[in-house]
This record gives C-alpha cells, sequence and structure tokens, in this order.
C-alpha cells in the first residue's frame, strides 16, 4: 500500500479545484490564495516536501498581488478626487461670473447671445449658467462683458454733489 500515492492524488484534486476555482472568478482575491497555499503545504508528500525556493516564490508573488491591489484602490481614489476638485474649480471659477454680461452661444439653437449671469449650478457634473432663466453650460460662453450698464441715471460718480466745495 502506497501513502505516497493517495498523496499525491489529494495533492493534484486541491490543485485542480483551486485552479477550477480560480479560474471562474474574475477577481482573484488574497484568502483564495492563502487557503490554497495552506492546502498544499498540508497536503504534500512528507517524503519529499515542498522546495523552500518555490514557498519563498509563492509568498512573494502574494505580496506582489496585495500590493498591486492596493495600489489600483489608491489610483481609483485619486481619480474621483482630481474628478471632484476639477468639478469644484469649475464651480468656483464660474461664481465669478454672477452678475456679469456675457455672450454666450445658445445651447438650443446655436445663435450667439447676451444676458447677464444670475445663478451658477451644477447639472450632471457640469458648471452651468443661468442666464435669462436658461441654462447655459460654462463652455458655451464666448465672452464676458463686464458689468451690465445701468438705466437709473447714476453714473457712478458722486451725484447730488454740484461740484463745490465748503471753503
Amino acid at each position: 500500500m502506497s501513502v505516497s500515492n493517495v498523496s499525491n492524488l489529494d495533492t493534484a484534486y486541491v490543485a485542480e479545484n483551486t485552479a477550477a476555482q480560480g479560474a471562474r472568478s474574475a477577481a482573484v482575491d488574497k484568502d483564495a490564495f492563502m487557503k490554497m497555499l495552506v492546502a498544499q503545504m498540508q497536503n504534500q508528500d512528507p517524503m519529499s516536501p515542498q522546495d523552500n525556493q518555490a514557498m519563498v516564490a509563492q509568498l512573494a508573488q502574494f505580496s506582489s498581488l496585495e500590493q498591486m491591489q492596493n495600489l489600483n484602490q489608491n489610483i481609483l481614489g485619486l481619480a474621483v478626487l482630481q474628478q471632484t476638485n476639477a468639478v469644484m474649480s469649475q464651480l468656483t471659477q464660474s461664481s465669478a461670473l454672477i452678475g456679469q454680461n456675457v455672450t454666450y452661444i445658445d445651447p438650443t439653437t446655436n445663435e450667439s447671445r447676451t444676458g447677464v449671469v444670475t445663478k451658477v449650478k451644477l447639472l450632471e457634473g457640469v458648471a452651468t449658467l443661468e442666464i435669462d432663466g436658461q441654462d447655459v453650460p460654462l463652455g458655451n460662453v464666448t465672452e464676458i462683458l463686464g458689468q451690465p450698464e445701468t438705466d437709473d441715471g447714476q453714473d457712478g460718480g458722486d451725484s447730488g454733489n454740484d461740484g463745490s466745495q465748503g471753503s
């Protein structure tokens, strides 16, 4: 009776099942790798144990896999942060246009128009200006004309002062 044959069959069975499970799952996770490594060590042939160099190589692969997963998570977090910062920057820069007279391309008619920005908001992640009750994407603004002129008779000087001083 050969005990090593049974042990080899068990090792082959565990390796085959682990490989089949790995092929079925799209993502390789750390727990599955560690379970496979432990099963391999438990079921190895005591007369010819696994080579130390092979075990160190497997542990190095495991460590490398874990570091790549961590790096991937960090890159995804950085991309989300960068996108959020870009949207906030658009909103902050757009807020300087409130009360300004601007020329823009009308999003519905593609005609050039002029109007006063009354509000800035985010619509679907895009900074949008409200001009004369219409939502206009920030990218449609072609020119900033400045403060609108008022027709209330004030010229911005010191009106009401006749220029005489009490000397």
